[in-house]
C-alpha cells in the first residue's frame, strides 16, 4: 500500500512548501525505487499490484481478485 504523501499519488500528493525542492528530489527518489521495486518482482516472477491508501478496500479486494483469477488455468 502506498501512501499518498510518501509515493506520490496524482491525486493527492503535495510538496511541502518550506524546503520545496528538497522533497521534490526526494519523494522522487521514492517513485523511482518503487518503480525498480516492481522490476525486479516482476523479474522474478511476481505479480505487483500497487494500491493507494484512499482507495476502497473493496475495490482493491475487488482488483486483485479478478487477477487472481485471471492466472488460475481453466477448469478441465
Amino acid at each position: 500500500m502506498d501512501g499518498c504523501f510518501w509515493h506520490s499519488c496524482p491525486e493527492h500528493g503535495q510538496l511541502p512548501k518550506a524546503n520545496r525542492e528538497w522533497w521534490r528530489v526526494k519523494l522522487h527518489g521514492v517513485v523511482v525505487r518503487d518503480r525498480d521495486a516492481d522490476v525486479q518482482l516482476a523479474a522474478a516472477g511476481w505479480r505487483v499490484v500497487r494500491v493507494w491508501e484512499h482507495e476502497d478496500p473493496a475495490d482493491v479486494a475487488d482488483r486483485v481478485l479478478a487477477l487472481v483469477r485471471s492466472l488460475r488455468p481453466p477448469p478441465g
